[in-house]
């Protein structure tokens, strides 16, 4: 499998090996929230440009890039809106692999991947927030990995692949998931419990933050590529309650 998807499957996640149990206890929240900002950046973008070159395929796949799309805005908004304590990206401007726009096959295995990784920063950061007595920030981590895990699920199915095809949402299980010919499936790897590992496995796969990646691609503003986002009147609960 070609592209930013295979990438992150065969360098096995970094081949990074489960972090301790306590490591999430240790983490920073503003450090959490920078992260979780960030790759909201990185996902609308994603989602709105391959909205933009009809990269669903199909009509159905077609609306749900157009509702994830907003969807991450909204997380965005919603993040760096916080009182006290917003979340501040570390970069409005990220540079996308070329080989993730290639083809839908390409794209969609990018976000199967891409959504796990989020679910289990958004897993990371409910543990955190609960440990330190915030249950409504933990809560509002977990509807935020719910409709991550949703991302996941509809671009599984998009591909043919059993979308509800888990029991729990993974967070440093082995992956047991499979993709078309194995490829992104990416068998056994493991989740994090580190949210800086969130970024470090999107760069390996090509992605840059801020910089160049490395892997060919070009760099999109989240400003101008947000004013364009899709906003479909059908995506409902906006506000996190």
């Amino acid at each position: 499998m070609a592209g930013a998807a295979a990438t992150l499957g065969g360098m096995g996640m970094l081949g990074l090996a489960p972090e301790i149990a306590s490591a999430a206890h240790k983490e920073d929240p503003q450090t959490i929230l920078n992260v979780a900002a960030t790759a909201e950046v990185l996902a609308t973008i994603v989602n709105t440009v391959a909205f933009e070159r009809n990269l669903g395929g199909d009509s159905t796949t077609q609306r749900n890039l157009g509702a994830a799309a907003r969807e991450e805005l909204i997380h965005y908004q919603v993040l760096t809106g916080l009182e006290p304590g917003r979340a501040r990206p570390l970069t409005l401007t990220v540079h996308v692999p070329d080989a993730v726009f290639a083809s839908r096959t390409s794209l969609l295995n990018t976000l199967v991947i891409g959504d796990q990784i989020f679910v289990n920063a958004y897993l990371i950061a409910t543990t955190v927030f609960a440990n330190r007595g915030d249950s409504e920030l933990a809560r509002i981590a977990a509807e935020f990995m719910a409709v991550e895990a949703v991302h996941r699920a509809l671009a599984r199915q998009s591909l043919g692949l059993l979308g509800n095809d888990r029991a729990f949402a993974k967070y440093s299980q082995a992956e047991e998931a499979i993709g078309p010919g194995k490829a992104p499936g990416a068998d056994g790897l493991p989740g994090f419990r580190k949210v800086l590992t969130a970024v470090a496995q999107l760069e390996a796969a090509g992605f840059g933050f801020g910089k160049a990646g490395s892997l060919p691609g070009s760099s999109y503003g989240f400003d101008s590529v947000s004013a364009r986002t899709p906003n479909p009147s059908d995506v409902n609960t906006r506000v996190p309650k």
